[in-house]
C-alpha cells in the first residue's frame, strides 16, 4: 500500500499498556496525534482527518474514577455526526455504543480472552474496511460488553462467546469489541497465563494476515475523506 502523507489521525489512548500496537505500523505515513488523558492532556472536541479510540482496563462508564470518559464519548458522538472516519477498540467501541445511543453493560458470559475466532456476517461483504474479512483469529481480552447497538447500526461480525464483535455506525465509523491492535508482546502485559500468550504468539502470523487490511482500509477512508472534504470546498 503506498504512504498516505499528510493524515493526522487523533488517537485517545486510556493507559500505557494499550497503545496502538500494530495499527502503528500497518498504517503506513500516518501521523498520529496520541492524547494521553491518565496523564492529564486534555481529550479535544474535535478530531483531525481521523479518530481511534484504544481500550483500557476501565468500564466505559466509570466517569468517576476517569474523569476524561464523558468528553471521550463527546468526541467520539461529534466524530460521527461530521463524518470523520473513526474506530473505536474494545472500549472504544463500548464508549461510541454509549455516545450514539446504543448501551454497554458488565458481560453475562465471563471473560473473553486470548486468541479467540470473529465471523464475518454477510453485512461486512459490502463494507468499506471489513469486506476481507470471513472468520478470523482475533486478540480478546474484556468481560465489559456492547449489549445493544445505536439505532441504525449495522452488525458486521459476531463471535461465539458475545454476538457484538464489530459494527458500522453511518458510513464511516467502526466498532470492535476484540483488540486487532495488540501484538503478542502487548498482550503478554495484560495476562501472565503463559499458555494463552503462547496461543497468541503462534497465531501473529493469522493476526497480521486478517487484520492488516483492515488496518489498510481504515487509512484509506481517511484518506479518501480528506480528498471529498478538498473537492466540496473547491467546488
Amino acid at each position: 500500500m503506498p504512504k498516505l502523507d499528510g493524515m493526522k489521525v487523533t488517537v485517545v489512548e486510556h493507559e500505557a499498556e494499550a497503545p496502538l500496537g500494530f495499527l502503528a505500523e500497518w498504517m503506513e505515513g500516518v501521523e498520529f496525534e496520541v492524547v494521553r488523558p491518565y496523564l492529564g492532556d486534555p481529550v479535544p472536541e474535535r478530531a483531525a482527518d481521523g479518530l481511534i479510540v484504544l481500550g483500557g482496563a476501565m468500564a466505559a462508564w466509570e466517569d468517576e474514577d476517569n474523569p476524561w470518559l464523558p468528553a471521550t464519548r463527546a468526541l467520539i458522538a461529534t466524530a460521527v455526526r461530521d463524518g470523520v472516519p473513526t474506530l473505536g477498540i474494545c472500549l472504544g467501541a463500548q464508549l461510541m455504543a454509549l455516545a450514539c445511543g446504543g448501551a454497554a453493560a458488565r458481560g453475562g458470559n465471563g471473560l473473553e480472552i486470548g486468541a479467540c475466532a470473529v465471523r464475518a456476517l454477510p453485512a461486512a461483504a459490502d463494507d468499506a474496511i471489513f469486506s476481507s474479512l470471513t472468520t478470523a483469529v482475533t486478540v480478546h481480552y474484556h468481560q465489559d460488553a456492547i449489549t445493544a447497538l445505536p439505532a441504525g447500526a449495522t452488525l458486521l461480525a459476531t463471535g461465539a462467546q458475545y454476538p457484538i464483535q464489530a459494527f458500522r455506525l453511518g458510513d464511516t465509523a467502526w466498532g470492535v469489541q476484540f483488540h486487532p491492535e495488540a501484538t503478542p508482546e502487548i498482550f503478554a502485559s495484560w495476562t501472565p497465563d503463559e499458555e494463552l500468550n503462547l496461543h497468541v504468539r503462534n497465531a501473529e502470523p493469522e493476526l497480521r494476515a486478517a487484520w492488516r487490511p483492515v488496518a489498510e482500509a481504515f487509512a484509506a477512508q481517511i484518506h479518501h475523506s480528506i480528498h471529498a472534504h478538498v473537492r466540496g470546498h473547491s467546488a
